[in-house]
């Protein structure tokens, strides 16, 4: 199937709904948009999550840590009372491997390979169940799409899908439409201005203002990112927003009861989200070996900058 064919037939899916072909030199009018899909932003690269990110890897090993801490905190207290110090030879023997276990178990497991923006080559790449697809982005076509799902309990809800075209390496005519992301709650111009996102990145690195256009500070792309908080991130958050009432206040009547509640219960589950977060972190770095080496050079600030299409190209390929 031709490429355009598989845009066309992809855009017929939404029938009457609104639906638009994007491209990399055509704007679409939306200001730029981050989804919360990003994994990686940086100042040669941008990885967004693949696959719904696998965002539980970790759980598991948090929700076991999570446990083993607060046995701790409830027999650690009654040992001193009792003077039963032997008891944390049983403790870390229960403990030990109701953490290591899992760690193994979810560090060892391959995450999915995020979709990746190079903008020293101009290039997108994913990897598709160990097969490598890509595209240059000077001339990439993407599809975003409305669409209503409709359940007996929330009625129709409307959603909007944007999906980038690429192709096979080695095999132009072998192409995959690769979605950005999960439509759920999303509207059109909402994926427009994540396209705009790319846009400006892909122009400018990360150094671009409000409106797309180039900065010389990134303090609109760190504030986009920062609205992604991690679990670990509430709690100091939560510290903030007393120490503000606070001196708000003049050091007086500024706690109030849902403040405590909501401290001490960030502060209960901080072990469980950074066992988490420590597990999914030490997975997506494994994970990231798995590229092949024709893209993790292009990947490095001294790396390659020939594109993979001008390699398909030298080999005599139709692309």
């Amino acid at each position: 199937m031709a490429v355009s064919d598989l845009i066309q037939q992809a855009r017929a899916r939404f029938g009457q709904a609104p639906s638009v072909v994007l491209r990399a030199d055509q704007p679409t009018g939306e200001k730029p948009w981050e989804m919360f899909v990003t994994d990686e932003h940086t100042e040669h690269y941008l990885a967004l999550k693949a696959g719904g990110g696998n965002s539980d890897r970790g759980m598991l090993t948090g929700v076991l840590g999570g446990v083993m801490v607060l046995m701790y905190l409830v027999m650690v207290p009654w040992m001193a009372l009792a003077d039963r110090w032997d008891g944390l030879i049983y403790l870390a023997g229960l403990g030990a491997p109701l953490i290591i276990l899992p760690y193994m178990w979810e560090t060892s497991r391959p995450l999915p390979l995020p979709i990746l923006f190079n903008r020293r080559t101009r290039e997108v790449y994913f990897d598709h169940n160990g097969e490598l697809y890509h595209s240059p982005w000077d001339g990439i076509q993407a599809l975003a799409g409305e669409f209503v799902m409709v359940g007996p309990h929330t009625g129709g809800m409307r959603n909007a899908s944007l999906e980038i075209l690429v192709r096979r390496l080695g095999e132009p005519d072998n192409a995959l439409l690769v979605s950005l992301g999960l439509p759920m709650g999303k509207t059109l111009q909402m994926q427009k201005g994540f396209w705009e996102w790319l846009r400006a990145y892909m122009d400018n690195g990360p150094w671009f203002d409000e409106n797309g256009q180039r900065s010389e500070s990134d303090a609109f792309v760190k504030s986009m990112l920062a609205a992604h908080m991690n679990p670990t991130d509430f709690l100091p958050w939560r510290r903030q927003v007393i120490a503000e009432k606070k001196a708000a206040a003049g050091g007086s009547n500024y706690l109030t009861g849902s403040d405590t509640v909501l401290y001490l219960g960030h502060l209960l589950f901080y072990p469980m989200s950074w066992l988490q977060e420590l597990t999914y972190n030490i997975a997506k770095r494994r994970s990231r070996n798995r590229w092949p080496q024709i893209v993790s050079e292009r990947l490095q600030p001294d790396g390659p900058t020939t594109r993979l299409i001008d390699l398909e190209r030298e080999r005599g390929l139709d692309v």
